[in-house]
Formats: structure tokens, C-alpha cells, sequence
């Protein structure tokens, strides 16, 4: 730095002298180097001005160090005079890293002169400049991938699909391939898209386009247990289109091989796309989860994403946790009949245990919304680029999507899957624990909470036969309880709040459950060895009600402590998702119990008295007629 600074002292020195000496006379000094000096001259004013600026520079930023290791980063020496510690932009975050110490004051003092003295410079807007359509806006969003809950159902899909076309089209020309499930629960689907099919491809602006000229291509296949391909070749008149995916004929085999589709109609027109240079989507039209996923899912994810073939699904929301919904279903105009629908989960293998809710109806929580797609369908639509749209939820309870957006489940391979959950036990306890209350032949039950008692004998007996069933219950549950505690020391090593909700309500539930177990065998046995009586006369029978005494042991007592704790906890860190609700649920009853007299219609023996009903009996009947017509068994539920 000082040799910069004596160089200009030497050069003003001499500049100075020359005035005062007059050694030539200005007439005889050559014209070059009159300009050779007024030249050096602006040089060295020039100079001088970057000099105070970089020395200024340097002073702002190196004010805020007070100690630098030069251990930490290495410097150029070639530059280091330039830049010093402060130089551009690119290197403050370095220069600071190397700072051991910093003063808070000095860096605020830094941040209000930058915020001050730095301005962001006003974007330039050219009036004339050709704003781009509001669906080009809309197809250039980036959602592919994800699930989607578009307004209006079936037809905000479809309005969707149409911006996802138009995009694909406006790439290079187009196939797409429509693919509908022939099951009897989507023929209003089906007609529902029909009747908007044609306006589709007339807001493209390509339903009046002769075959050679047109740049979209649309083909038309269907799905149950067999593939049917609606159109033999690919068409660009559509209008011939509407009439044949109406006359789809049902299939009620209750086998939806959807994946086996996928593959079929993916290779039967794949040398249509690589021939004709086109983009290819199919767009699978369905609202259950298919039957062949662990026989053809991998395979057809392999096969489409290979060949850059996007795969769209207009489906609908799996029940949270559960694998089927069960409903009703209009078999006849005013004739309905139970019906279960497959149309989960949406997670490779079950993550929620199976367990009765005591003391209240758990219709509404068997059918609660998991604001996701089946996971194999969602994961073939995430794994191509394309979407999964819901149209259509459980009737249950659902919960807000900004919710549900840190839960998603996970869309990774079987293989995958099972690695990731035999790296932590609380995964894999949690796994074995609900698989075990699907699958094992030792269901859950519910205890029965109404005892008839016209006489003592009648109650001990109603008693006796309860106790039973209860017993086999705490038995499942202490097994459940087993399983899951051996993944306690691994739950705090758990990231996802998906994982760690599921597993802090599986044990929860079960610790609850344990509890209303104890304290319904105890004040059984009381009963039984001591029948209360009625304070009216009137009374022939008694219920079990929650109460917050638990009758039981302190330890007993200590667990529904640890089941409230976890429960609450629940409620606390995941609001306004399933986990909450149903934690909340759990604890809205407490976990004791007490006895309510009550009057049933007996007979001596104590059984119920059912009085004839003859619209009731009338609704069967129909029912059983529809049924058999379609060679179904009035004690099976119809599979839609």
C-alpha cells in the first residue's frame, strides 16, 4: 500500500517543480509530450479516487472482525491487495466464516447500512410485451407429481386435465390414452367425463382437425379383470369416441387390474409414439386402488418411466389407514345394498392398528379421510411426472390439505420400504402391531356394555358370557403392547412427524385400551358377586357408562396416566390431522367405568324382544332379490 501512496508523492513533487523552475519554454515542448503529460495526470487523479474507495471498502468490512485465523481459508496473494477480507459479494460469507468472534453491535450496525445504502432496482415493463394466457399460467405451475384436490370433483379434474394436454400438445404432438374401470361404482363417472369429453378437445381448439393435420391423438381402453381396447387405433375424431366409452359394459368380478392395463396399453401404442415423435400420457379413470399393485406395480413403473409416459389418475381419497370403505350402493333405482369399496391404503403396509372405540359408535372413524390417493396408484402418477386428482372423499371427517402437507406418505418401493423400516424398531413394531390387528384370525372385539338382569341368574349368566371375549381382547392387546414397546428406545431417533404420529397413537390406543380392559373385568366380577339393585322398579337391566374412576390396581392406574400423556401429546404436536382427531376421540371418554340402570324389552329368559317392523322387513327383501339376481349372497357385501 505505501508504495502506491510514495509513488503519487513523487510524481505531485515533481509536477510542482516545474512551474516555479520555467525550465523550458512551453512553445518548445513537443505536442506529444504535452499530451503524454495531461494523460499521467488524469491516470494518477483517477487513481487516487479508486484508491479511497477501496480503502474505505476495506475499513467497513474488517471493522466487524476482530480476529482472523488465517488456519481457516486460504487467500491469494495476488489478489489479497484488491479485495482484502471484503471484496465482492461471493466472498463475505467466507470472510465472516473466518471470524472466531463477531460483535452483535457492529453487525447491526453493518445490516442497517446495507439495508439503507442498498436498493433494489425497479423492474423494467415493457407495456408492448405479449402477457402470456392465464392456462398457459396455470400448465407451466409445477404440481406433477403430487396429489391434487381440484374444485367441482369430476369436472374440475377433467378442466385440469385439459390444461395438462394442451401443455403436453404444445411440446410436440400428442397421445394420450383415456383408461376406465368398468366396475359398476364408476359407470356415473364414466358418463359424468363423457358428457365433458367433447368439450375437452373443443377448448384445445382440435375437434374439427382432419387425422393427417391434427397433432393430438386419442385412444380408448377399459379395466376389470381383462383389458378391453374401445378403439383399435389411435383417433382424432373424438365424436365416435363418446358413444363407445358409454356403452362400456360393467364388470362385476370385484378384480380391477389397473397396473396390467397400464402395461398393455402402454406397449401396444409405444411404437405409435416412438414412430410419430409424440408425447404419451394415460389418464386411468377409477375410484378404487386396483388388485394386482404387488404383482405388476414395479413393472409398470419401470415400463412408462423408461419411455417417458406420464400417468394420470382421477380417483379418489383412501380412508386413513384402512385398506376398504364400506358403504352403500344403489343396485337398483331406491334399492340399496352394503357395498365395500378397495380403495386403500394409502401407505405400502399398515401403519394404523385395528382397534374398537368403548363406549361409542366408531362408524365416522372407520371412515375417515387420509387426503391421499391409494399409494400404488399415487406413486405411479408421482414416479412419471403426472398427478393423482381426488374427486371424491370418505364420508367421514377430512382435514385441510396445508394440514395434511408434511404427511405424505411414502412413495418408495416395497423394497425400499422394508429396508427403511428395519433401520428403526419403532417403524417395524408399529408395522408388525397394525399388520397383526388386519390380518390375524383373533379379531379385536367389542365388549358388550348392555346386561340384561329381570333376575340375578339372568345377569351372572349375560356377565359370564362377556367375559369371555374380553379376556382374548386384553390378551391381543398385552400382545400389541409387547410389540410396540420394543421400538421405544428407537421412536426418538423417528424424523418424519408421519411416523412418529403413527406410532405415538398406535401405543397410546393400546395403553388406553389395556386400561378399559382392567377396570370392565373388575366391575364385572363385583357384579357378578354381588348384583346391584335397581333404585326404580321399573328397571330390568343395566349399561356400562365411562366414569373417571378406574377401578383397578395402581398400576393400572400409572398406565392410564402414561395413555393420557401420550394422547395429549398427539393432540399437542400434529392439530388439525387424523392422528389428533382420533387421539381426541380416545380421550373424550374416560377410561373407568360405572353402572346406569336402564329398561329393555325382555322376555323371562332375558332375551330381547323384537318388535316386527315391516318396512325394514320390505327393504331386505328387496335387497336380497337385486343380490341374487347378480349371484351375490344376501350375507356378502356387494364388491363395487
Amino acid at each position: 500500500m505505501s508504495v502506491v501512496n510514495s509513488a503519487r508523492e513523487v510524481h505531485v513533487e515533481e509536477i510542482v517543480d516545474v512551474e516555479p523552475h520555467n525550465w523550458l519554454n512551453m512553445k518548445e515542448v513537443p505536442a506529444w509530450l504535452i499530451s503524454l503529460g495531461v494523460h499521467l495526470l488524469f491516470l494518477f487523479m483517477l487513481a487516487s479516487f479508486t484508491r479511497i474507495t477501496l480503502l474505505d471498502s476495506e475499513n467497513a468490512i474488517i471493522s466487524s472482525i476482530e480476529e482472523l485465523d488465517d488456519s481457516s481459508f486460504k487467500i491469494d496473494p495476488t489478489i489479497q491487495d484488491l479485495v482484502g477480507s471484503a471484496g465482492e459479494t461471493a466472498l463475505l460469507t467466507q470472510s465472516m466464516a473466518a471470524a472466531p468472534q463477531t460483535s452483535v453491535e457492529q453487525q447491526q450496525k453493518m445490516q442497517e447500512q446495507i439495508e439503507n445504502e442498498i436498493e433494489a432496482p425497479e423492474p423494467i415493463i415493457d407495456d408492448q410485451m405479449t402477457q402470456p394466457a392465464k392456462e398457459e399460467l396455470m400448465a407451466a405451475v409445477e404440481v406433477t407429481g403430487e396429489t391434487d384436490r381440484p374444485e367441482g370433483g369430476v369436472a374440475g379434474a377433467v378442466d385440469r386435465l385439459t390444461l395438462e394436454i394442451a401443455a403436453a400438445a404444445k411440446e410436440k404432438k400428442l397421445l394420450v390414452v383415456w383408461l376406465f374401470d368398468v366396475s359398476p361404482s364408476v359407470s356415473k363417472r364414466r358418463n359424468e367425463i363423457a358428457d365433458r369429453f367433447e368439450n375437452v378437445y373443443k377448448q384445445l381448439g382440435l375437434l374439427d382437425a382432419t387425422v393427417d393435420e391434427s397433432s393430438l391423438k386419442t385412444a380408448v381402453a377399459a379395466f376389470g379383470s381383462t383389458t378391453q381396447f374401445i378403439t383399435k387405433d389411435p383417433v382424432s375424431d373424438v365424436k365416435e369416441v363418446v358413444s363407445q366409452i358409454r356403452s362400456i359394459k360393467e364388470d362385476t368380478s370385484g378384480d380391477e387390474n389397473v397396473f396390467a392395463a397400464v402395461t398393455q396399453v402402454s406397449k401396444r401404442w409405444l411404437s405409435y409414439k416412438k414412430q410419430g415423435r409424440r408425447n404419451m400420457m394415460v389418464i386411468v379413470v377409477t375410484d378404487e386402488a386396483g388388485t394386482d399393485a404387488q404383482a405388476n406395480l414395479e413393472d409398470t413403473i419401470m415400463l412408462t418411466k423408461r419411455n417417458g409416459i406420464k400417468c394420470y389418475v382421477v380417483g379418489n381419497a383412501s380412508p386413513f389407514g384402512r385398506r376398504e370403505v364400506n358403504t352403500r350402493f344403489e343396485i337398483e333405482p331406491g334399492v340399496f345394498v352394503p357395498a365395500v369399496s378397495e380403495t386403500g391404503p394409502e401407505t405400502v403396509a399398515s401403519e394404523r392398528i385395528k382397534l374398537p372405540f368403548w363406549g361409542q359408535s366408531d362408524y365416522d372413524f372407520r371412515e375417515i379421510s387420509s387426503g391421499y390417493g391409494p399409494y400404488a396408484l399415487t406413486r405411479l402418477c408421482a414416479e412419471t411426472n403426472g398427478i393423482f386428482f381426488i374427486t371424491e372423499e370418505t364420508s367421514g371427517p377430512k382435514f385441510e390439505p396445508a394440514d395434511m402437507r408434511a404427511y405424505h406418505p411414502d412413495y418408495i418401493s416395497i423394497r425400499d420400504y422394508q429396508s427403511k423400516i428395519d433401520k428403526n424398531m419403532a417403524k417395524k413394531a408399529l408395522v408388525m402391531a397394525a399388520t397383526a390387528t388386519r390380518t390375524s384370525k383373533r379379531t379385536l372385539p367389542t365388549p358388550t356394555l348392555e346386561f340384561p338382569a329381570n333376575t340375578d341368574n339372568v345377569l351372572r349368566q349375560a356377565i359370564t358370557v362377556a367375559q369371555k371375549p374380553v379376556s382374548e381382547l386384553d390378551y391381543g392387546l398385552n400382545e400389541l403392547q409387547v410389540i410396540l414397546e420394543q421400538g421405544l428406545k428407537d421412536r426418538p431417533k423417528i424424523t418424519e412427524p408421519r411416523w412418529r404420529a403413527n406410532y405415538d397413537l398406535a401405543l397410546g390406543r393400546v395403553l388406553a385400551a389395556r386400561v378399559r380392559a382392567f377396570g370392565y373385568n373388575t366391575i364385572l366380577a363385583d357384579m357378578k358377586s354381588s348384583p346391584k339393585v335397581f333404585e326404580k322398579k321399573e328397571n330390568n337391566a343395566w349399561r356400562l357408562v365411562p366414569a373417571e374412576d378406574v377401578r383397578s390396581s395402581p398400576s393400572v392406574r400409572k398406565l392410564g396416566k402414561q395413555a393420557q400423556e401420550i394422547l395429549n401429546g398427539i393432540i399437542d404436536e400434529h392439530p388439525g390431522t387424523p392422528w389428533a382427531y382420533l387421539a381426541a376421540k380416545e380421550l373424550d371418554k374416560p377410561l373407568g367405568w360405572e353402572w346406569k340402570e336402564m329398561k329393555m324389552d325382555l322376555d323371562p329368559q332375558g332375551n330381547r324382544v323384537s318388535k316386527p317392523n315391516p318396512r325394514f322387513e320390505e327393504e331386505q327383501r328387496k335387497r336380497r332379490e337385486a343380490l341374487k339376481k347378480r349371484g351375490v349372497s344376501g350375507n356378502q357385501p356387494l364388491k363395487i
